[in-house]
């Protein structure tokens, strides 16, 4: 099966903080950057590769750092010409360091002002010797010793190189990284690192998570919902924000909760309202929090898109949206996952997948997180068993990435003016619940 997949996973600092994003890719039965032999296939995945990137180097650069492997062929290619230098980080590993012409055009990028990264750093004679043409050291925490991994990192500080620790996907390696002062860290368990949890279990009584509760009914009660808005002032102002965002494209300003509700519509707001909740405690959170309110946003777009294609899946599109979005409820709530989907009334299939990764809504969900993670192998596997074409991942992956971005973006921005929230607060006081 000649597979290709290309994923984006974030690179945070000591603090959390997101620095840059790795762009992998694997394709042909090899890695992205897992070497250059001048075959056939190599400059067939290279062209793959250059293909792709020239259609969409503007889903893959937001403004942020990318940090992407470049084999011999690619950069003869001249692939790194597509990107902004301000935006890219040119990585390569040893079959581009002991090539000749390779290691030239390294240098002269560096000269460009390009910022270069390699891999898999060794204690070898021909990596010291570049040490003048690079700018970060990745370190794979998993294979290398912690002596050798103390050296290398003391020698690159001393020479004002930064080091990034790979292949973080635990506690244990996240806090020998931490140990070793690193500068930066990625990896699947860095992706869902938040530096706190922002609420406490406690949360499950607060309106917002009422709120969760009420959108996700079968048939939800508008006036619930509007009761249990109307009393919380953050509430209001989270609900009237995105109601007045440009996403709605709206002629007129949206000023009490009523009307918001029926601006978004019960099923958007179904979608919409764990950003909602989340955002609550933006101020709480640390500045990864963005990148973790994407990350619930992206898993439920991958799956629901996944719903396309998958076969004989026991749930609908928006149960699958809903598994995405709730997985990283426990990375919210300080509570066990167990305890939180107690609350939360979805169907036992979402909830078995969720919890023992069971059943096909299981293997969706697996699917759609080992894709995030760059499990090659899982990917495969999953997609055959449930039937989905792989050639097509990639692509879902960047539409449901491009589709992230543009809501995030819209429902970040309000559309003119301030809103007068004392004014939406008295407009919309509940009545009285009669008295039974």
């Amino acid at each position: 099966m000649n597979s290709k997949y290309i994923v984006r996973q974030p690179i945070k600092d000591r603090e959390n903080h997101i620095i840059g994003y790795e762009i992998q890719y694997y394709g042909e039965n090899s890695a992205f950057g897992g070497g250059d032999n001048a075959s056939a296939n190599d400059f067939a995945a290279a062209d793959t590769i250059y293909n792709f990137l020239t259609m969409n180097t503007d889903k893959l650069l937001r403004g942020a750092l990318n940090f992407m492997t470049f084999t011999t062929t690619l950069l003869m290619k001249k692939s790194p010409r597509l990107f902004n230098k301000d935006e890219l980080v040119i990585q390569i590993d040893d079959s581009v360091i002991i090539h000749p012409l390779a290691m030239h055009m390294i240098q002269q990028y560096a000269r460009e002002g390009y910022k270069i990264a390699v891999n898999e750093f060794q204690f070898a004679p021909r990596y010291l010797a570049m040490l003048d043409s690079i700018d970060y050291i990745k370190l794979n925490f998993q294979t290398m010793q912690e002596l050798t991994l103390k050296n290398v990192i003391e020698i690159a500080h001393s020479m004002n190189k930064k080091c990034i620790a790979v292949g973080i996907d635990r506690e244990e390696l996240y806090q020998r990284a931490q140990k070793l002062e690193v500068d930066a860290m990625e990896g699947p368990f860095v992706a869902e690192k938040m530096a706190q949890k922002t609420h406490n279990s406690g949360y499950m009584q607060s309106n917002f998570f009422r709120l969760m509760v009420a959108v996700i009914q079968d048939e939800p009660d508008v006036e619930e919902i509007e009761r249990i808005i109307s009393v919380d002032v953050t509430l209001t102002y989270g609900l009237l924000r995105i109601a007045n965002s440009r996403y709605f494209s709206l002629r007129s300003k949206v000023t009490n909760v009523r009307q918001a509700i029926m601006t978004i519509g019960l099923r958007e707001l179904k979608q919409w309202v764990y950003l909602l909740s989340a955002s609550n405690a933006e101020n709480q959170m640390d500045e990864g929090a963005e990148e973790f309110l994407r990350l619930s946003l992206m898993r439920a777009n991958f799956c629901s898109s996944l719903m396309n294609y998958a076969k004989d899946i026991p749930i609908t599109k928006s149960d699958a949206y809903l598994m995405g979005m709730f997985s990283t409820l426990n990375y919210l709530i300080d509570a066990p996952m167990e305890e939180i989907l107690q609350q939360v009334p979805l169907c036992q299939e979402v909830k078995d997948a969720l919890l023992k990764h069971s059943g096909r809504a299981g293997m969706l969900y697996d699917l759609a997180v080992g894709y995030e993670r760059a499990d090659w192998a899982q990917i495969d596997k999953l997609a055959e068993e449930l039937g989905i074409q792989t050639n097509l991942l990639t692509s879902l992956y960047f539409n449901c990435m491009e589709e992230v971005n543009r809501v995030w973006s819209e429902i970040t921005q309000v559309s003119g003016g301030q809103i007068d929230l004392s004014e939406a607060m008295a407009d919309t006081k509940p009545e009285p619940t009669p008295a039974t």
